[in-house]
Formats: structure tokens, C-alpha cells, sequence
């Protein structure tokens, strides 16, 4: 599952002394607020409760399929419903760090187990589902930010930060649980699956098999160098004992991943522009594509217990067109060479498009957006798929290989307050890489709550 983050409301917090309360950004990002709560406080924070609830409910039609495998979508007509609510606590310990937790609880299935679909249409769908619900705590992690003098900003309180006065130029370390995407490949038009857009390759670039258990988080350390027009960013994180897995791999200098990101902000005629640059190297306990085509085992299976690399890069692209109107891309290339371990089956991937606020048609806190997916994998990953071979989000028995194409589009509704709605429609054409089955069609609705 790819990482949820919703601001609440019903906030209780602690302040001290009063800080300049101006409308500069925090840590690299510049977007205004989704909500007048997330508005900089006048007062250093000393801790903070916030909590969201999000419901998404999907529905696709029958669709064509010449036949269906173990890990194929189903193609009769199939609802999902899914239901995620976050508690989160900070606190702040001494000077410059702060202590966040994360309790989830979730309840509910993606479609077909969430399965069949690499671009899949909701990131609200945990791949360990739960008829029941479940809770756990998905992120632990402490923040140390070191100042290196100069101008001053203000730090937004939100779900993941006390509000407070920060310096512009800054170290930043943080460890513990947490999504690697709440540092990593973030974009201000497409991140949050809560109030923007629903697919996973939206969310995060698939390309980039970034580290994660079954519910996308993970434990790992990241430094950031942040400058006013630029940040360094590097993370070293644990990885899933098994591919897709909860239990860690305890082999710590045998199962690794490591990214790095550089971002470049700039402004053209006062409109706020980033251009991020992601490399990454994993390090897991799995074998080769090629040795399972080399095997005579059939359906093709990848052996483990033998710790191979893989690596890849990653753009990110974002820049306001106008007031209330932003263009985003993101690029995504890794080696192809071994399965993906975390997130899903995609050797290459393209994906942009554009958001835009309502305040054109006097909804400010209403949003609409479209964007179009194009997924792809290497050759090798394609025989190992047309032999039967299962990924993480794919496995039909047999591959007639396509493109997998995804457009979305949403528009997200402000009910009352902190309360909103969203409609959502996405069509796929190939889904999971295989032109016998599809296209489909996937309507959902989200509703938020900020509490």
C-alpha cells in the first residue's frame, strides 16, 4: 500500500513562546494548504494530535478476457471497499527533534485481492487486507533538525511536523518506522492518495522499487541537506524478508535499499517549479529472472537465497501553470533484471498531468484533475510472465505482451469544512501488461474527513 497522510482538525497542541507566523514554506515544499487548518501557527509546538478517516468505494463492469490466471483481475462486474483511520501523536524532546507515531487501522480489499492491475487503481487498497479491520503502528520515527544560521521559515503543524521557526539552510535526520515516500519522490499535485489522485503510480513512481512491507512502510535512517533553492536527500532502509512481505529480513547487510534525491526548486514569472532526481540500489534475497527462464520448472519461479542487486532512476517534475493551475511528470527506469520486491511489477514508467484548484470557479477548497500512466517491463520479465510466472500485481498463466495505459481523472468536492467527497473514474487498457485481457473501467468514490 502506498503511504496515507490526512490532517485533522480536532487538533490539540501544545505551544510555546509566539514565532513569526508568515506564509513562507516548509521543508522543500511550497503548495498552499489543501484546508485553512493546515495555516502556520503563531506559536512553537511543543505536541500535537491530529486524526483522518477515509472510505473509498469502487466499482468495475464485466470486461473482456480470453482467460484468467491466479493473479489476474477478475473480469466479471466486482466492487471494493476500503476504510483507513489515522491517530497521530507528536511531541517534541529537546531542541530541534520531535517524536511522531502513526496508528492505523484499516479494514477492506482492493479488487480481487488487490491484483491484475500494475497502475492499481486505489492507493487506499493495502495488499494485506482485512474483513474485520486491523490496527498497527505504521510509523515511529524521531526528527532531528539541525540549523546552520541564516533566514528563518515557518513550519507547518501538520500530521508529521510540530508547527515552529526553522532555518532555511538545515540538516535534517530522521529514523524509525515510517513510508519512505514521506521524504522521497514527493510532488505537490500527486502524492496523497487521501485528497488527490488514487492510483499507486500517481502516489509514488513505480518504477522505483522502494522499500516496504505489505502495508508500505519499513524502518531505515535518511539525512536531508536542505538550501534555499535545493535539498540533498539520502536513506538507508531494511527490506521484507520475502517478496511482499510483513516480517523483515534481519540480515541486515545482506537485504538493503539505498536512494538518493537531489530537487532543484525555481520560480518562473512567481510561479513555483521542482525538478527532483532519484536514484536507488536494493539489495534483496532473490535470484534472477534469467535463471528462472534457464530452470525447466514451469510455471517459472524465481529461487531466493542469493541476494541480488538491482538499481534504477527516477524524474520528478512539477510547476504551477497559473494561479491554482499545476503540471506534473514523473519518468521511472530500473534494470529489469531481477522481481520487484516491495511495490509492483514495472520495469519503466511514464506518468503526468495536471491539477487544478477551484477557486476559478469560486470552490477554492475543490480540486480537479486528469493524468495519464504508461507501464512497462524488459523483455526478460515478459517470458517470465508468458511462462506463468507470478510478480507482485500480476500473473495471468500466459502474456500477450502491451503496454500497460491508465488515465485518470477526479474531481475532489468540499461537503462542509473539513468533510469531502470525491469522484473518480480511471480506464486501463492492458491491464497488467497483457492485451488479451481488458480494457477496463473503474469508478470510485472517496469520502475524507478531517477530525
Amino acid at each position: 500500500m502506498i503511504k496515507t497522510i490526512g490532517i485533522g482538525v480536532i487538533t490539540l497542541a501544545g505551544y510555546a513562546v509566539s514565532a513569526q507566523d508568515s506564509g513562507s514554506p516548509n521543508a522543500g515544499t511550497y503548495a498552499p494548504p489543501l484546508t485553512a487548518t493546515n495555516s502556520p501557527p503563531a506559536k512553537e509546538q511543543f505536541w500535537n494530535i491530529h486524526t483522518q478517516a477515509t472510505y473509498v468505494g469502487e466499482w468495475h463492469p464485466g470486461f473482456p478476457a480470453q482467460y484468467s490466471g491466479r493473479e489476474s483481475l477478475d473480469n466479471h462486474s466486482q466492487t471494493a471497499e476500503t476504510f483507513s483511520a489515522d491517530l497521530f501523536l507528536g511531541a517534541r524532546l529537546w531542541k530541534g527533534a520531535e517524536f511522531h507515531l502513526d496508528g492505523l487501522f484499516w479494514q477492506g480489499f482492493g479488487f480481487n485481492q488487490t491484483l491484475g492491475i500494475e497502475a492499481f487503481p486505489s492507493a487506499q487498497a493495502y495488499k494485506v487486507g482485512s474483513f474485520h479491520g486491523n490496527i498497527a503502528p505504521v510509523r515511529v520515527f524521531i526528527r532531528q533538525t539541525v540549523g546552520l544560521g541564516g533566514d528563518q521559515e515557518p513550519v507547518t503543524d501538520d500530521a508529521l511536523h510540530l508547527g515552529s521557526q526553522q532555518d532555511i539552510s538545515r540538516i535534517t535526520l530522521t529514523v524509525g518506522e515510517i513510508s519512505v515516500l514521506d521524504i522521497f519522490d514527493q510532488n505537490t499535485y500527486a502524492g496523497d492518495s487521501t485528497s488527490q489522485f488514487l492510483n499507486w503510480a500517481l502516489v509514488g513512481n513505480e518504477a522505483w522499487d522502494y522499500p516496504a512491507n505489505s502495508l508500505g512502510y519499513i524502518t531505515g535512517f535518511a539525512a536531508e541537506l536542505n538550501q534555499p533553492k535545493w535539498t540533498a536527500r539520502y536513506g538507508f532502509f531494511e527490506e521484507p524478508r520475502v517478496q511482499n512481505g510483513m516480517a523483515i529480513n534481519e540480515q541486515y547487510l545482506q537485504a538493503w535499499g539505498m536512494v538518493t534525491e537531489f530537487e532543484r526548486r525555481f520560480s518562473i514569472h512567481d510561479h513555483p517549479g521542482a525538478v527532483r532526481f532519484l536514484s536507488f540500489l536494493n539489495r534483496v534475497d532473490s535470484g534472477t529472472y534469467a535463471d528462472a527462464l534457464d530452470s525447466p520448472v514451469r510455471p517459472a519461479y524465481v529461487a531466493d537465497h542469493n541476494y541480488c542487486l538491482s538499481y534504477g532512476f527516477c524524474l520528478n517534475t512539477e510547476y504551477e501553470l497559473g494561479k491554482g493551475v499545476g503540471a506534473f511528470a514523473r519518468l521511472g527506469w530500473n534494470d529489469g533484471q531481477t522481481p520487484d520486491w516491495s511495490y509492483a511489477d514495472v520495469q519503466k514508467s511514464a506518468s503526468a498531468g495536471f491539477s487544478v484548484n477551484g477557486d476559478l470557479w469560486r470552490r477554492p477548497n475543490d480540486t480537479v484533475g486528469l493524468a495519464g500512466i504508461v507501464n512497462g517491463i524488459s523483455h526478460v520479465q515478459q517470458q517470465y510472465f508468458a511462462d506463468g510466472g507470478l510478480g507482485i500485481l500480476a500473473g495471468d498463466g500466459a502474456l500477450n505482451y502491451g503496454v500497460e495505459q491508465t488515465l485518470e481523472t477526479y474531481y475532489r468536492f468540499q461537503i462542509w469544512k473539513s468533510i469531502h467527497t470525491t469522484a473518480d473514474y480511471q480506464y486501463v487498457m492492458n491491464p497488467a501488461y497483457n492485451k488479451d485481457r481488458g480494457p477496463v473501467s473503474v469508478l470510485s468514490i472517496r469520502m475524507h474527513l478531517d477530525f
